[in-house]
């Protein structure tokens, strides 16, 4: 199958929470779009793998992504060598998506910034062609998928573009919510983390709807880009 965009995470509900808007809305204009978590989160305070496990699949039904799979690395001590780059380069070349959205390059938690790094190395190394990898025997083409944008997380990085998502915000939240171990739940007698205050749940609305302000429209998600963002004319900026 392939794939019009591949979003990575190192956790799963990392792609929910940085694009979740930006992938409901591609795929309601007809992009096939799957996504691939490193890791099962299996460190996380709250729930565990299997509970994230379970969320995961709930969520990808929410957004209608046509694929998710779980690559199942150490979660918190996945490093960026040869045997990782080379299970994304085969997921890479499985898919031959034209875009891939990954990480932030920087970020609060470690396992960010390591997943930025380590997809971004893969994406560039799977255009390679003395580069070889098999699935179930069969060898992989070489694939470069066209541009590797870093999706936004817990820093306030100032984005490189932002995408509209005006609509779509609340597939975003509801996909979110399908983490229940994991967000904010006042029925809850888990430890409190980071991410499950009502605070935090409430900046994923707000921070959208500050980044629309800036582009004037209701809500916007931000990317940073690896390179010059290019467009065909001047009529394709809103």
């Amino acid at each position: 199958m392939k794939l019009d965009i591949l979003v990575f995470g190192a956790h799963p509900d990392d792609a929910e929470l940085g694009a979740g808007a930006t992938i409901a809305k591609e795929i309601a204009n007809g992009k096939k779009v799957g996504i691939i978590d490193l890791t099962r989160g299996e460190l996380g305070t709250r729930g565990s793998a299997e509970i994230r496990d379970e969320e995961a699949s709930k969520s990808a039904k929410i957004l209608g992504i046509s694929v998710r799979e779980n690559l199942r690395f150490a979660d918190g001590f996945f490093v960026n060598n040869r045997e990782h780059q080379l299970d994304i380069i085969k997921k890479i070349r499985k898919y031959r998506p034209e875009i891939v959205l990954c990480n932030a390059i920087d970020d609060r938690h470690i396992d960010h910034g390591k997943g930025s790094k380590l997809v971004s190395d893969a994406c560039f190394l799977s255009g390679l062609m003395k580069i070889n990898t098999e699935i179930n025997g069969i060898s992989q083409d070489s694939w470069r998928p066209k541009t590797v944008y870093h999706y936004i997380q817990w820093k306030n990085i100032e984005p490189d573009f932002v995408v509209d998502v005006t609509g779509f915000i609340d597939v975003k939240v509801k996909a979110i919510m399908a983490y229940k171990s994991q967000f904010f739940n006042s029925s809850s007698e888990a430890p409190e983390t980071p991410i499950s205050s009502q605070n935090f749940l409430d900046s994923v609305t707000y921070r959208a709807r500050d980044l629309g302000r800036l582009i004037n429209v209701e809500y916007a998600e931000g990317f940073t880009a690896e390179r010059f963002v290019a467009v065909s004319s001047l009529a394709d900026l809103i």
